[in-house]
């Protein structure tokens, strides 16, 4: 640590820089007591510094205060040198950087070609070649696996062939499983792949936005969803930036049972829908998780949250059902009834089993329900207007949502007479499949609002 330093004079804080970069083996921090609106006769250390124009008589008084005998609209000469100085020193450099990577591209080609690829930010050939039939012995086994589970089979499959690909966890790589299993961790010893963030979401997120604005690297993060708050931030920033970020959140819903409603998220859902070039994912099991890495890692405009279960889900085996390639459209048609659907179940996430079980209940009261995955809103309107119709018709005007989160915002897909069964308070503490039954997601609550729903569509 150097300091306290007085951060109003030039002199002093320049010798402290020196001192900083001549530590070389610890990072340093350095501390300066600074003056806001310094120089102003009135207004410096006050908040009207800070808040408005100092205006003319006061800016006046502070450039003689400091010194400062130029006009308004005068560059000095010494400025304006010093700068075109920089550029051309800026074109020394690149001519310089240049002339060594033709050399180390003569030495070491197949390095060179990485690094080139990975500077432009290119997926090698085939890179997710391995994807399709990741879970294809779970579903035929008809196991459960939870969506963070399959995210970390996923991971591990992408960092062997996308080398960029870096990132870690605030302090909870197990919970969230984001640990890349075949690389060590980044240090100060050795650059590696696994980042220990440590219990800091908000300094995490900013870090991972400099790794992507560095160039060269495809960052990622993890926390719990209800921890995005403390990550809003740098989310909106990479947002901004339009920075390729892949932001993941697990433990998405109150079926994450007993740690209760301050790590339940409710609003978390919808509160990221409303980020401006953030792309929310929310897959429905394994399958779908593999279709949502595949987008992230390809979606080079602007960040990806990936949100998943901490609970088993089915895993859908893709005999039966559409190919979960579709879910990278942001939403298909799951299950489609033997005749023309009379209502539309559309949900996200494993709020899309409850559909499927509501659906088949429906069956046997002659209502046919189609239902829709949708993990992505951002996705799915992306699609051609005829592909949406496709999916959502407009002759349809039963509709329903299931979503184990906020209801605000569902209106877009279900219209002002759809029924959205969701979670419009804060949840309790409870074993996760009990949390989910006492607070209304039950396959009899979704038949329930589908009957609603049909009910007003025909009013």
């Amino acid at each position: 640590m150097i300091g306290p330093i007085d951060g109003m004079d030039v002199d002093v804080v320049d010798a402290a820089i020196a001192e900083a970069r001549a530590e070389t083996e610890r990072p340093s921090l350095i501390i300066c007591k600074t003056t806001i609106g310094y120089g102003a006769p009135t207004k410096a250390g006050t908040a009207e510094a800070h808040g408005a124009a100092l205006g003319a008589e006061e800016a006046k008084g502070a450039k003689e205060a400091l010194g400062w005998e130029y006009g308004e609209f005068e560059i000095p000469d010494a400025a304006l040198a010093h700068m075109r100085g920089a550029l051309e020193r800026g074109k020394q450099q690149r001519a310089d950087w240049r002339a060594r990577l033709a050399d180390y591209e003569a030495a070491y080609p197949a390095e060179a070609a990485q690094l080139r690829r990975d500077l432009d930010g290119a997926l090698p050939e085939g890179w997710d070649a391995r994807f399709d039939g990741l879970f294809d012995a779970e579903a035929a086994d008809g196991k459960a696996m939870a969506t963070r589970v399959a995210s970390n089979r996923v991971l591990n499959v992408a960092a062997q062939t996308v080398h960029g690909l870096v990132g870690g966890s605030g302090d909870l790589a197990p919970s969230t499983s984001t640990r890349i299993a075949a690389r060590g961790d980044f240090g100060f010893e050795e650059a590696n792949a696994n980042v220990q963030f440590g219990v800091r979401e908000h300094a995490m997120g900013a870090i991972a936005n400099g790794m992507a604005l560095h160039g060269g690297l495809i960052p990622y993060t993890a926390t719990f969803l209800a921890f995005y708050d403390y990550m809003r931030p740098p989310v909106r920033l990479a947002a901004l930036m339009e920075q390729r970020v892949v932001f993941i959140y697990t433990h998405d819903s109150v079926a994450l049972g007993e740690d209760g409603p301050t790590h339940q998220p409710i609003e978390h859902l919808m509160g990221m829908r409303l980020v401006p070039g953030l792309t929310m994912i929310r897959p429905a099991d394994a399958t779908e998780t593999a279709a949502a890495w595949r987008a992230a890692l390809e979606r080079r405009n602007g960040p990806t949250a990936l949100v998943f279960t901490r609970q088993n889900v089915p895993v859908f085996d893709r005999r039966a059902y559409p190919s979960a390639g579709e879910a990278g459209k942001g939403a298909y048609v799951l299950r489609e009834p033997a005749s023309p659907p009379d209502a539309l179940l559309i949900a996200t996430g494993s709020e899309v089993h409850l559909a499927l079980e509501a659906a088949r209940l429906a069956d046997a009261e002659g209502i046919a329900a189609r239902v829709v995955s949708m993990p992505s809103w951002e996705l799915f309107v992306e699609q051609p207007r005829a592909y949406r119709d496709s999916v959502l018709p407009p002759g349809v005007p039963a509709r329903i949502s299931v979503e184990a989160g906020a209801t605000l915002g569902w209106e877009r897909w279900i219209g002002e007479r759809g029924v959205a069964v969701g979670l419009d308070r804060f949840g309790a503490s409870a074993p996760g499949a009990v949390a989910m039954r006492e607070l209304g997601f039950t396959p009899e609550r979704v038949l329930e609002a589908l009957r609603e729903a049909i009910a007003r569509a025909g009013a």
